[in-house]
């Protein structure tokens, strides 16, 4: 299938630039001979700094937290609208982000032990519990569509089988409005799983998203082996995009390529007006952001529901 032939070519243009972009080479230097100055003669080992030693306690405290709260279900949903790009500009579904409680109440920054737990058993936990609050909420609330994270190493998990099973047979129309969003490396970590597994779910109603689509543009040439409804355009290349000329090539070829594949734009990281018109102009279908709200365990739907109740 042929992409947009000036879109591909200003692609490739915005990864040459990456690529040849000497910083990276010379960061790369300066922390190769970094460290190989700090190693210690007698045993070629980098002596361990008090600091780095508080750092890896306090990581080995986190973690013990985290894994208290979810043996304690002590986590809520944040949702944060997906809204639509064009007339009517309603929110065409939320996201549903996990949140993690310390024994205070107060939320964990998810920057402070996601990275840790991702390859985990908490990792395959959270992504259970995730599945389980976002379809609880779409039962409790019909009017809505909700997408849920989930790591692709979590396909042959069976407790996430199992409480996808338990809710569909419940109630088998919750699938229409579930989307389940991969985020796009752990997708080409196991391509032939992601694959079956979509094959499986999508005839029950459920859609797929490609979270984080071209932060690796290495990838790109493997879209064509699935079949996402939609992509989610990684952030990094929409913050600023309305002053950053590199930013806009690679987002139009980012968008030329999903369209010849029929899937469903969403700009993220969408915070300021000029960057929501700019990717409103290149077609996107929706935008997603602080722009338009943070992610809150109050949505609108439970704000409804305490209004009635006071």
């Amino acid at each position: 299938m042929l992409i947009a032939g000036k879109a591909f070519v200003a692609m490739l243009g915005a990864v040459e630039t990456i690529l040849c972009d000497g910083s990276h080479g010379a960061g790369r230097w300066f922390e190769m001979t970094y460290l190989k100055k700090r190693r210690m003669n007698n045993n070629d080992k980098v002596k361990e700094s008090p600091l780095s030693a508080a750092v890896a306690m306090r990581d080995v405290d986190i973690l013990t937290v985290v894994k208290d709260a979810i043996n304690h279900r002590d986590v809520v949903m944040a949702y944060q609208p997906v809204m639509q790009a064009r007339k009517p500009h309603g929110a065409a579904f939320y996201e549903g982000l996990i949140r993690v409680l310390d024994d205070t109440g107060r939320i964990i920054p998810a920057r402070e032990f996601m990275g840790r737990v991702a390859d985990t058993e908490l990792g395959r936990e959270l992504d259970c519990i995730s599945l389980d609050l976002g379809l609880q909420t779409l039962s409790q609330n019909p009017n809505i569509r909700l997408s849920i994270n989930m790591s692709a190493r979590s396909i042959g998990y069976d407790k996430w089988h199992r409480t996808l099973e338990r809710h569909l047979k419940r109630d088998k129309a919750l699938g229409d409005r579930l989307i389940v969003e991969i985020i796009e490396k752990t997708t080409m970590a196991v391509p032939e799983l992601v694959t079956d597994f979509m094959d499986r779910l999508q005839p029950r109603g459920i859609a797929f998203a490609l979270d984080e689509f071209g932060a690796d543009l290495t990838y790109i040439r493997h879209l064509r082996d699935f079949f996402f409804d939609a992509v989610k355009i990684h952030g990094a290349y929409v913050r600023g995009i309305s002053q950053s000329p590199d930013n806009q090539a690679a987002v139009r070829a980012l968008s030329a390529i999903a369209r010849e594949f029929d899937m469903f734009v969403v700009a993220t990281s969408v915070e300021k007006i000029e960057d929501a018109e700019f990717m409103t102009l290149q077609g996107v279908d929706c935008l997603q952001g602080y722009l338009f709200g943070a992610p809150s365990v109050r949505p609108p739907w439970k704000e409804k529901d305490r209004q009635k109740s006071a």
